[in-house]
């Protein structure tokens, strides 16, 4: 069954939520589990027997911006009170980069969600919240997990709030599409959320269009939508499908010049 048929509820229940049982998961998904009032979430992806591989900055750091905000959103590592440490997992949390931890330690108290691929134009632009889908199509599992158990021996590359976080991880693994060019966000959906809402609120000349309220919002939310598709990864141009055994080639995932993966790609036939 493909994922983008894969929903347990009515499609308008689908739409309003991602939640998914436990024991409807299936190696090879990608999970996600919000954080801190719904303010952001954590990703990863399920293989299988309880354990989730995820990318993370630990420490208390997720949000990695290097100023007083990463003293109030915490890490999305597995953490545990001091001297009981999980007995599965052990202490992780001091652990950074890609990581194996069992699912009750991903979710640190959350609620588990299912990223949806392959999703509709409608169905994306319905979900206001970025995050949680993409009109991207999965590979299959034996593809994802192996580039999640590859990259949990070879790590991802530093990680970067903006272009190349947990959620770009995880895209990654299901679909193997990398950003090439260095000016731009990474494929996190969270990431181009944010950009949006802000070219929304900031940039947008259409807001002198209107003087109204309502016109103003009509206005800003179209923009918010129209930055939303055009940033996502199954819609933008500046991705190509890069082998995970190339990522040990280069000093991070995000850093190849567009001319190298370019001519790697005609090597290997893509």
């Amino acid at each position: 069954m493909s994922e983008s048929s894969r929903w347990t509820m009515p499609d308008m229940a689908g739409i309003l939520s991602n939640k998914i049982p436990q024991d409807e998961l299936k190696p090879g998904d990608h999970i996600y589990s919000w954080r801190n009032a719904y303010l952001y979430a954590h990703h990863g992806i399920y293989v299988g027997d309880g354990m989730v591989i995820h990318f993370t900055r630990a420490a208390g750091q997720e949000i990695g911006t290097g100023t007083v905000l990463d003293r109030f959103i915490f890490s999305s590592s597995p953490s545990h009170p001091s001297g009981s440490p999980c007995p599965r997992c052990g202490d992780q949390s001091r652990t950074e980069g890609v990581i194996s931890s069992c699912l009750e330690c991903f979710l640190c108290g959350g609620e588990l969600y299912l990223f949806k691929y392959g999703v509709s134009p409608g169905v994306f632009i319905a979900k206001t919240r970025g995050g949680t889908c993409t009109i991207a199509p999965s590979d299959p599992p034996e593809h994802v997990l192996h580039r999640a158990k590859f990259l949990l021996q070879n790590g991802f590359g530093v990680y970067n709030i903006f272009k190349n976080n947990c959620e770009d991880f995880a895209i990654y693994c299901k679909t193997g599409l990398l950003v090439f060019t260095k000016v731009s966000v990474g494929r996190s959906g969270q990431a181009t959320s944010f950009l949006a809402a802000t070219t929304a609120i900031v940039s947008s000349p259409l807001r002198f269009l209107t003087t109204g309220v309502s016109g103003l919002a009509a206005v800003g939310f179209g923009v918010y939508c129209v930055s939303r598709y055009v940033s996502d990864i199954g819609v933008r141009r500046d991705v190509m499908k890069i082998p995970v055994e190339r990522l040990i080639l280069c000093p991070g995932p995000l850093e190849s010049e567009a001319a190298t993966i370019t001519d790697t790609s005609k090597e290997k036939g893509l």
